[in-house]
């Protein structure tokens, strides 16, 4: 399925939202520029701005510059949430100055290792908006990629001391081998703090052809398995589909050199987060969803939920039998965004 908005719906959105901050709350991420241009990409350009009335109360103004981000500091910013809008700005002058994907190219290696800082939708937000520019270029989707890097900027934040377990060789079998952690108490960089061992599946990649193949596999093995493993956090869990999806959606518009360390970031991020909220068993048994990939956004968004619509994209990327049945699930298990 690929309808990605041609109305200008979705530059009317991005625009709108471009005077909000990238989170809330100081914490709490703002997933609109995702869903709208999931929205737009599946077809729903005329769903977009219903959804965006529904879902403003999440949204906070954008919050207020400390000092120029600049090629001679930016090391000393990377990884500090409160250069939020220093950072945007920062990707703001650089995109009005090169072509994006040269822009891209130069930083994806440097906020590669941080890619596990808010919970990983940075690097999902960074997704969304390369997706819209691979479909047309605009003032606004520049605009939106620069949001994004800024946003992966900010809450830049690497993982080291993880243990390497032996892998399976699938990834689905590799995501069911990944050790739970010991601590489950917290939140996100709590439970990430607590994440000391992995296996490590993809380590004997070296092709990048070979990682794009493996991402790609990685995808479908964790969106499958949020229909049988969602119940235990269907929020969270959602992100250990979503957030490698987001490095396969970038990896044509990167030099080849960057796949292998993409796709072996993007497992670390999809297990770590298996890790962290997988439950203790899985349900036995996942029917057949009974509906076509359409029937099953339709129900996402009617749902409403961010993390549905997200899950529900990914899904359809996938797209087969066991993956629409993971987003059916996700609505199932997850709050609407209007509770009845």
């Amino acid at each position: 399925m690929d309808a990605h908005d041609t109305t200008g719906t979705l530059e009317e959105a991005l625009e709108r939202l471009h005077a909000s901050g990238p989170e809330r709350l100081g914490r709490l991420t703002n997933h609109a520029p995702m869903v709208v241009e999931a929205l737009a990409a599946h077809g729903q350009a005329g769903a977009v701005h219903r959804w965006l009335d529904l879902y403003r109360p999440k949204l906070e103004d954008f919050p207020t510059p400390v000092a120029p981000v600049t090629d001679a500091n930016w090391r000393e910013a990377l990884g500090d949430p409160r250069r939020a809008a220093d950072w945007i700005g920062y990707f703001g002058r650089e995109l009005a100055g090169q072509p994006w994907r040269d822009v891209l190219a130069a930083w994806w290696p440097r906020l590669l290792p941080g890619m596990y800082g808010g919970s990983t939708h940075p690097v999902i937000r960074v997704g969304h908006a390369v997706r819209a520019l691979e479909a047309g270029e605009s003032a606004p989707r520049l605009a939106e990629l620069a949001h994004g890097l800024g946003y992966w900027a900010a809450r830049h934040r690497p993982v080291s001391g993880i243990a390497v377990l032996p892998a399976a060789p699938s990834a689905a079998r590799s995501l069911d081998a990944v050790p739970p952690i010991t601590e489950p108490r917290g939140g996100f960089p709590d439970r990430l703090a607590a994440v000391r061992r992995l296996p490590l599946w993809p380590g004997d990649v070296t092709d990048p052809d070979t990682a794009r193949a493996r991402l790609t596999e990685l995808v479908r093995a964790a969106t499958h398995r949020y229909a049988t493993h969602g119940h235990g956090e269907a929020t969270m869990l959602v992100h250990a589909a979503t957030a490698p999806n987001a490095v396969l959606r970038t990896l044509g518009c990167l030099p080849r050199e960057l796949w292998v360390p993409s796709l072996r970031a993007a497992w670390t991020a999809s297990a770590a987060v298996t890790a962290m909220y997988a439950p203790a068993e899985p349900v036995a048994h996942v029917p057949a969803p009974g509906r076509t990939a359409q029937e099953v956004l339709e129900r996402a968004l009617a749902h409403g939920d961010e993390h549905v619509i997200k899950l529900t994209d990914t899904a359809l990327d996938v797209s087969d039998e066991r993956a629409l049945a993971a987003a059916l699930r996700a609505v199932e298990l997850s709050e609407p965004l209007v509770p009845n």
